[in-house]
């Protein structure tokens, strides 16, 4: 029975965990844009400077991941002549998370009982102890808009937030990932081959 009450209990905490690990993704697009006829595009730059914020080699998985997805799209990289501007830009916020557990102790209460002997109910004493604990954490956004290049409206944005992974060997493998993430709510979807 304890192996059982075990499983049952790292499982919890697996599916509690694993659900901060995952990135929120939003996204927004131009209803009368025609996505096909984007099949070139150039990168206009960071935002406001955001990357200096990165060092050179995430700035470095972060572009070649966006390349990658643009490229199963069907889309190459111009720079003389895109159909698509892009611009990037990134905000780092220190967050703090609190959790709060509960444990109740309860009690019991003797009283008189419906024939005039006593019997257990009614009212009793009981405690309860709450321990809060709080958790520091990097949270990055990254935002990237397409840009028609003929009108220079905007015609997609991709929004995605995430905890930053510390290990810079975790981000070489999570940046695409969350890239790929983030591009999947672009209109066109990749080219199967």
């Amino acid at each position: 029975m304890n192996k059982f009450k075990k499983f049952y209990f790292t499982s919890f905490i697996l599916v509690l965990f694993s659900n901060l690990l995952f990135a929120q993704v939003k996204s927004d697009y131009d209803k009368e844009a025609d996505f096909t006829k984007f099949k070139t595009y150039t990168f206009r730059g960071w935002e406001k400077n955001s990357d200096q914020i990165l060092n050179d080699i995430d700035k470095k998985r972060i572009l070649d991941a966006f390349q990658h997805e643009l490229t199963i799209r069907g889309m190459t990289a111009d720079n003389t002549n895109p159909d698509v501007g892009i611009t990037l830009f990134i905000i780092v916020e220190n967050k703090t998370s609190k959790t709060a557990y509960t444990n109740y102790n309860g009690g019991m209460g003797y009283g008189m009982g419906r024939y005039g002997g006593w019997g257990y109910g009614g009212m009793g004493m009981g405690s309860s102890t709450t321990t809060i604990s709080e958790n520091d954490y990097q949270e990055g956004t990254i935002v990237i808009d397409f840009f028609d290049e003929s009108t220079k409206n905007l015609v997609w944005q991709g929004i995605l937030t995430k905890e930053i992974t510390a290990k810079p060997n975790k981000r070489e493998k999570t940046i695409p990932k969350n890239v790929a993430k983030l591009m999947y709510k672009y209109p066109i979807k990749p080219i199967k081959k």
